[in-house]
């Protein structure tokens, strides 16, 4: 019995010594894990801005790519539209030099038919000169945004 006796009072010791040891340890554990805890919460704050701040600048780009997208579709309809109305004019500039070359062959001099070539060459003029005019525009929408960017700069 004595055996454990010594036993017990060697464990009660180096429990006692453990408590000890234990209880000088765990105020700087505390505060190293609470620091490190501040640490791991800036950080992560840190990061929360990043993705906050990468997330807007990607919604402006894509808005910005967006309303891009819809100018260069509103000028792709204008442009289709002015070839369309080309394309009308020009068969119709066929058709009456086609009439006026069957009459001069003919021999018979008409001026209606004079007239109505006169009208649909000045008709294809305008309509080229429209076309010219949208695509001009198109061209300067696509240069404006860079001459305004060396101003800035």
């Amino acid at each position: 019995m004595s055996d454990i006796s010594e036993l017990e009072r060697r464990v009660a010791y180096a429990l006692d010594r453990i408590s000890k040891a234990a209880a000088r340890l765990q105020p700087a554990e505390g505060e190293d894990l609470s620091a490190a805890l501040a640490a791991e919460r800036e950080a992560n704050a840190q990061l929360e801005a990043r993705v906050s701040a990468i997330k807007e600048r990607q919604e402006t780009q894509v808005a910005a790519l967006g309303a891009e997208a819809n100018e260069l579709r509103n000028a792709l309809v204008e442009q289709d539209a002015m070839l369309q109305r080309m394309r009308e004019v020009n068969a119709e500039l066929r058709r009456s030099n086609a009439a006026l070359r069957e009459a001069n062959a003919a021999g018979l001099a008409d001026p209606d038919l004079v007239n109505a070539a006169m009208t649909a060459e000045l008709e294809a003029l305008r309509s080229l000169a429209d076309a010219s005019r949208t695509e001009i525009d198109a061209v300067l929408s696509q240069l404006e945004p860079l001459v305004e960017g060396d101003r800035h700069a």
